[in-house]
């Protein structure tokens, strides 16, 4: 857990090293130095920052072999074209945005963005996870289209940052949040600090739930709470004009759409854009420009809206939205234009190997947080892990045998785990079953979300403040 950044520049330094010995022998090189001299910005100082690393360090950090980082550079090295496919966990560390930009480091060095078949392609947990963000829902302002949603719709948008979900707990938790209005999901189990959240709820004055299924959060109320039921995706959606559809961005920026084919659990239950066309309607003010009862009736109303707010993304969305494989939005990277301070792409020189953002010491283990093939989010189906061979419970403690061994532990014993962050709070799972599992020594595994009690609020990555559940610092107690 947290060995990234050490493997990739393992696999930098050893391509580095190839190329220059090519160089000085005129062989071909191995570094794509046309599409680096022409497109990219502090090539150098990161090429001297892998060439000075340290190879014991980087084994110790990465957690492999460093003939095993030479057959996967020996592949990069040899392969045309090359997509960078990595899940979530890559980004769950301290420093999870210093992964992310090692992996365009290394996509860089051969050319590897903005050809066919190359490029950076994170897999994301569900649909519309990055569709929400390309249509300006965000806490930063200076990203969304503020004089554009002016010039619709006269109105002065926010332009103060707002708040993202660490800075939303720690408002709920002081009191300086007072109103909660959640679409979907259930927020206070999948976030950190579950005792404190769980106990601070209450404090609430307002907490609105618009949700398909009940979960966790539903039980814990505000001051003032409604449990607003709405349909789900795969249910049919009637309105005023007929057959409703949406639309949705996969992983891979392509946007496509969706018609429920499921008659409704109940006649009663309304949509999601009802339910806000509904609220909006009567705490806003009356504005001739936006029609909620028009977008309520007719959704590609609101796509045609989101044409007129971004028009080079979105030309003729409610047409396009439904050939085959939907449309793919564009990314300027993809056109090798880049959008940064220099007009260039930009090498990202690494501070440190170790992605944790903590210190290894004696007795401290490095947890990640794991899901199980029959879950979705917080949701779980069953206790039957086929990934891992675990089943009849979750309440587990996944160790290498060698740890089980070193610290006297036996297979099925039950142990507690506390988090060691210096804070002074106390943070402790308890009734966890010790389950040997093929894991590096000195990581633990253990199901989320069950083990979020275990994460600080503040333990997460750096300027992201995604929570770094793969890399969690934490002892073995009895």
């Amino acid at each position: 857990a947290g060995g990234d950044i050490a493997a990739m520049t393992g696999i930098a330094k050893l391509l580095v090293e190839w190329d220059d010995a090519a160089k000085a022998s005129g062989g071909e090189r191995v570094l794509d130095w046309p599409f680096l001299d022409q497109h990219c910005h502090d090539v150098e100082p990161f090429l001297d920052a892998v060439r000075a690393a340290d190879w014991d360090e980087i084994v110790r950090e990465s957690g492999l072999d460093k003939w095993a980082i030479e057959e996967a550079a020996k592949v990069y090295a040899r392969s045309k074209a090359v997509m960078a496919i990595y899940g979530m966990g890559l980004t769950q560390h301290v420093k999870g945005v210093d992964n992310v930009r090692m992996v365009v480091n290394l996509l860089l060095l051969r050319g590897n963005i903005g050809k066919p078949g190359a490029g950076p392609t994170p897999v994301r947990g569900h649909s519309n996870v990055q569709g929400q963000r390309t249509v300006g829902i965000t806490e930063k302002t200076e990203l969304a289209p503020v004089e554009k949603l002016k010039e619709l719709y006269g109105f002065d948008p926010p332009t103060q940052k707002g708040l993202d979900t660490v800075e939303t707990c720690h408002g709920i938790m002081d009191g300086s949040v007072r109103a909660f209005i959640g679409l979907g999901g259930n927020f206070l189990r999948a976030i950190p600090e579950t005792g404190p959240m769980e106990a601070a709820w209450h404090k609430l004055r307002l907490s609105v739930q618009i949700a398909t299924k009940l979960n966790r959060n539903h039980l814990f109320p505000g001051e003032v709470t409604y449990l607003l039921p709405c349909l789900g995706r795969i249910e049919r959606d009637e309105q005023a004009s007929g057959p409703q559809s949406v639309s949705v961005e996969d992983s891979t920026s392509c946007i496509h759409g969706s018609y429920g084919r499921v008659d409704p659990a109940s006649e009663h239950l309304k949509s999601e854009p009802y339910i806000v066309g509904a609220i909006a309607k009567r705490l806003l003010p009356p504005n001739p420009a936006v029609d909620w009862d028009g977008w309520v009736a007719d959704y590609s109303l609101v796509r045609d809206a989101i044409e007129r707010t971004y028009p080079e993304k979105f030309k003729d969305f409610n047409k396009r939205m439904w050939q085959p494989g939907g449309f793919w939005k564009g990314n300027k990277a993809a056109e090798r234009v880049w959008q940064t301070e220099s007009g260039k792409a930009e090498f990202f020189v690494p501070t440190t190997l170790n992605a944790t953002g903590f210190d290894d010491a004696e007795g401290l283990f490095r947890l990640m947080t794991l899901r199980s093939n029959d879950q979705f989010n917080t949701t779980v189906y069953g206790y039957h892990d086929r990934f891992r061979g675990i089943k009849g419970t979750r309440e587990v403690l996944m160790m290498n045998k060698e740890d089980m061994a070193a610290h006297g532990l036996a297979e099925g014993q039950r142990v507690a785990l506390a988090t060691d962050y210096g804070d002074g709070v106390e943070r402790r799972l308890d009734n966890l079953l010790v389950t040997p599992y093929d894991i590096p020594r000195g990581c633990l595994g253990a199901y989320y979300p069950e083990a979020n009690v275990l994460i600080p609020l503040d333990h997460h990555a750096e300027v992201s403040h995604v929570l770094a559940a793969k890399s969690v610092p934490v002892r073995i107690v009895a």
